[in-house]
């Protein structure tokens, strides 16, 4: 009688789990999450590419440009963690659409309002001012993206992959940096004139949102019985069959998701959405990270802030603002490269962690940035400006990752909108008080970038956690 009644509970533990899933994102997975990053990093590269001799050409002046960002930038810090929270219930799938739609919505009336403005339909104050309406779109509801394309990353990897996979998502925005700088100046059609890669990039836009709902399964969950999503990735789970299990199949997928959210799990309640406590900003664990972040996110808005504005004086093209674009991408592409050979070539080839990268990525950015300032031919700019960018390509990706280890895993969703809210938080002021400090003085203007820099490096020297604890306490979460 006794073993009669032992006999079921293997079985009521066993019946939940899926089938052994592989391990990993399939190929084709992974390449429509990587185009949907890209394609959002290569309009706004190519937004910026053109946008200082938009300003020129309506006669504004320049920090009136980089204000008209500032909307948008202070809604992407505060809609990225709420869309992050929402993808935790909703399904990544989900704020990924939301976010490419708010793109293709942005980018699309920013085009046609800066066409209106430049054909002198409108005035140009005006123009700004509806300009930055419609950008705002990108900051409330594009913001849904990366934190949930992060997030589906990060959850469907196991840790000890989680740094290469993540590593590869955030090429995509370095070679979208790439990409728009070099396509803007081929973008500018004679019907539509410097606003042509505003309509080109909402059409790019809408073609990997189609593709998005047509091959990435939807990860939101169909049945109540199911459970949240959410849980899957994130949840505290004694079984590492079911935690480092992924989506290769659409179906496993749910029924995953189901035994981490809860459809399975223990009665106890500890596991689930629910479980997950809220990450603050105040976090002891996070707090050096989200300074560096602040501080070094501040220095590099300040630099592409005002980049642009400074090839246009330094090369003489004021007069001519529609010839400024060619330099201009040019440049941010030479910039664009740099980070890319940082984050593809420096950091692996070296391996180097989160707080060298960070260190070491301020260090050259002062020097890079003390380059193209005192340059006075496009060679020499663009050779410092070069220099720049491979330093914020080191710091960026070393931020990243150190506050994504300095937390557990099952605050990885949190930590992305976090982090999403940080990148963002440097781009509501820094650009336009960079170009503020610039129209005073460029000396002004590139002191208090280098100054930012050299804080971010003392206060990480002083304490921001060795690559070795990092790396352990990974292994010991793992273990």
């Amino acid at each position: 009688m006794s073993d009669r009644d032992s006999a079921p509970e293997p079985q009521i533990l066993q019946a939940p789990l899926p089938p052994a899933p592989p391990l990993g994102i399939s190929r084709g997975r992974m390449t429509l999450l990587f185009l949907v990053m890209l394609v959002t990093a290569a309009g706004n590269t190519a937004m910026q590419s053109v946008m200082p001799s938009v300003g020129t050409a309506l006669g504004v002046a320049d920090v009136w440009i980089s204000i008209a960002y500032t909307w948008s930038a202070l809604l992407w810090v505060i809609f990225a963690p709420i869309w992050a929270r929402r993808s935790d219930r909703r399904g990544r799938k989900a704020m990924m659409a939301i976010g490419l739609g708010g793109f293709i919505a942005s980018f699309a009336l920013c085009g046609l309002v800066l066409m209106f403005g430049l054909a002198a339909a409108i005035p140009a104050a005006a123009t700004l001012i509806f300009f930055a309406a419609a950008r705002s779109l990108y900051g409330g509801f594009g913001s849904a993206a990366p934190p949930a394309v992060q997030a589906y990353v990060a959850s469907r990897t196991p840790r000890s992959e989680r740094t290469k996979a993540m590593a590869l998502i955030a090429s995509s925005f370095g070679l979208g940096t790439v990409i728009g700088p070099a396509l803007a100046p081929l973008l500018i059609f004679p019907a539509t004139g410097l606003v042509g890669p505003f309509f080109a990039f909402a059409a790019v836009g809408v073609a990997v949102l189609v593709a998005l709902r047509l091959r990435l399964p939807n990860d939101a969950p169909s049945f109540a019985a199911r459970g949240n999503v959410v849980a899957a990735p994130f949840s505290a789970n004694s079984n590492p069959a079911v935690g480092r299990g992924d989506d290769d199949g659409s179906e496993s997928d749910d029924v995953a998701a189901t035994t981490d959210a809860g459809g399975a799990a223990p009665s106890d309640g500890t596991v689930g959405a629910a479980a997950i406590p809220d990450l603050s900003w105040r976090d002891r664990r996070l707090r050096p990270w989200v300074v560096a972040g602040l501080l070094g996110g501040h220095a590099q808005a300040a630099t592409l802030g005002i980049i642009g504005f400074f090839i246009l004086d330094r090369l003489g093209l004021r007069d001519d603002p529609a010839a400024g674009t060619g330099p201009i991408g040019l440049i941010l592409m030479c910039g664009a490269i740099a980070t890319l050979l940082a984050q593809w070539g420096l950091i692996p080839m070296l391996k180097l962690g989160p707080r060298a990268s960070t260190l070491w990525g301020m260090a050259l950015a002062i020097v890079g940035v003390l380059g193209f300032s005192v340059a006075q031919n496009l060679h020499a700019i663009a050779l410092g400006f070069a220099v720049a960018s491979l330093g914020f390509g080191l710091y960026r990706p070393g931020f990243t990752a150190g506050a994504s280890l300095a937390v557990t895993r099952q605050e990885q969703g949190q930590i992305g909108g976090i982090v999403a809210s940080v990148n963002g938080a440097a781009y509501v002021v820094a650009p336009a008080i960079g170009v503020w400090l610039y129209g005073h003085h460029q000396w002004i203007g590139f002191a208090a970038i280098c100054l930012l820099c050299a804080a971010v490096f003392v206060l990480g020297y002083r304490s921001l956690d060795a690559d070795a604890v990092l790396e352990g306490r990974a292994a010991a979460e793992d273990g």
